[in-house]
């Protein structure tokens, strides 16, 4: 399959009108359109930019076959699992997600240090 037929299909698959794909990665729509009909080619960034928008790698957007990933439900996952997951996102994303359970750990201690003091007097 075709760069220009994957970038086509996803967008198709996820319900967005080129005007929104365009918008959401910093182009003009009639730039975009012209992407998808292969009068353009996509620079490295422009197909970053689809990737992160659709939820992809660049490698997936290029070579794509299948149908969009799924959700991914972290609920229903092991525990290394979970930490295999984290591992995937990017250093921001990756940075807040530890920051979350930071704080909620520093909570918990200080929630259980406070009760247990508290109980003492």
């Amino acid at each position: 399959m075709k760069l220009t037929d994957n970038i086509k299909r996803l967008r198709e698959e996820k319900g967005f009108l080129q005007k929104q794909v365009a918008a959401e990665i910093g182009l003009k729509p009639a730039h975009y359109n012209k992407i998808e009909k292969g009068i353009v080619e996509p620079s490295v960034d422009i197909l970053d930019k689809l990737a992160r928008l659709y939820g992809m790698t660049i490698d997936q957007v290029v070579h794509s076959e299948s149908n969009i990933p799924e959700e991914v439900n972290i609920e229903d996952k092991s525990l290394m699992e979970q930490v295999k997951l984290i591992q995937q996102l990017d250093e921001k994303d990756r940075s807040t997600v530890f920051n979350i359970i930071d704080t909620m750990l520093t909570k918990r201690k200080f929630m259980e240090f406070f009760q247990k003091n508290v109980a003492a007097l």
